[in-house]
């Protein structure tokens, strides 16, 4: 077993020390480390030391950079360092009330192609022989972005192509709308993006670290996992700034200077999506386990536990 997962498997069980952890992994500073002392600090944690020996540096920048199943140092851009560097302007663009569906589009198309990228290259690798995506995985993953990028437009497309007049229709298109949608929308291509896993299976240890072998059901159970996760942080992140300004409404400042509603609206979407990220990647374990009773038969034979442990991937 990898020791990322060794580290998830000691420390981050609780929630709240996965949230402490992921504070310090999403620690932007982390991209400025060349390759060469990541892959250092990473082969620190395979020299066999004990887990109370690990240095605090070292297992942060292993855990920030590197895939813990290939042992591959990720792209500077595909870390989850760079998640909220990189996806913020992206996902405020998208809730910008455009005055015209080819930017709604345009600014959807790059935000979801960001995310299926991201989601690939965090996903659990464990039971792929190549380093390559199949061919499989990058038709998915070609429509996984069309078809977001239609959906995620789908307020803006309602308004304009319907001719719709009224404000209070237009209001809640733009407000009320986005929640469930976006919350939808980041689930199913998460779900879509990582079918393979669910297809293939993924490998699964026993507490000591050992490989019992590959799991369909782990693979659906860790898809599963990381897709409501990714759905409860698009979804907040849409209805933040709608429950603020909600709530600001009330006050004179805003009744007198209601130009102030604009700016407040995307600050608070980048405000909220930031500090969702680190909850929601907290949501579950990134070692997580699954009962011996639900995995396939084979795998029940094999172990002596009933416990098994997977890689969730992100």
């Amino acid at each position: 077993m990898d020791p990322n997962l060794l580290f998830w498997k000691s420390e981050g069980q609780s929630f709240f020390s996965r949230i402490k952890i992921w504070v310090n992994i999403l620690d932007p500073t982390s991209l400025l480390s060349s390759d060469a002392k990541i892959e250092r600090a990473h082969g620190l944690l395979r020299g066999g030391q004990k887990l109370d020996d690990w240095n605090e540096e070292a297992v942060t920048l292993s855990l920030s950079s590197v895939h813990a199943d290939s042992g591959d140092v990720l792209p500077l851009m595909l870390r989850p360092a760079a998640f909220l560097s990189a996806s913020a302007p992206l996902v405020v663009a998208s809730f910008l009330p455009h005055t015209n569906v080819k930017y709604a589009l345009l600014w959807q198309f790059f935000l979801q192609s960001y995310q299926t990228r991201f989601t690939l290259a965090n996903r659990n690798s464990s039971s792929e022989k190549s380093k390559k995506l199949s061919s499989r995985q990058l038709l998915l993953s070609a429509g996984t972005v069309c078809y977001a990028t239609c959906a995620g437009s789908l307020p803006q497309i309602m308004i304009y192509k319907l001719g719709v007049s009224s404000e209070v229709i237009k209001a809640v298109l733009r407000t009320m709308l986005p929640i469930p949608l976006s919350a939808a929308v980041a689930f199913i291509s998460v779900y879509t993006v990582r079918s393979e896993e669910s297809q293939t299976g993924i490998q699964v240890f026993d507490s000591n670290g050992n490989l019992v072998g590959l799991s369909k059901a782990a693979g659906h159970k860790a898809v599963k996992e990381t897709a409501l996760s990714r759905a409860a942080l698009f979804g907040t992140t849409a209805a933040v700034p709608s429950l603020l300004i909600t709530l600001l409404w009330r006050t004179r400042v805003i009744q007198k200077s209601s130009v102030l509603i604009a700016p407040l609206r995307y600050m608070s979407v980048a405000m909220g999506f930031g500090l969702m990220i680190p909850v929601s990647f907290s949501l579950f374990p990134q070692l997580s386990t699954i009962k011996k009773e639900n995995v396939e038969k084979n795998l029940q034979e094999a172990a002596c536990e009933g416990l098994l442990y997977y890689h969730r991937g992100l």
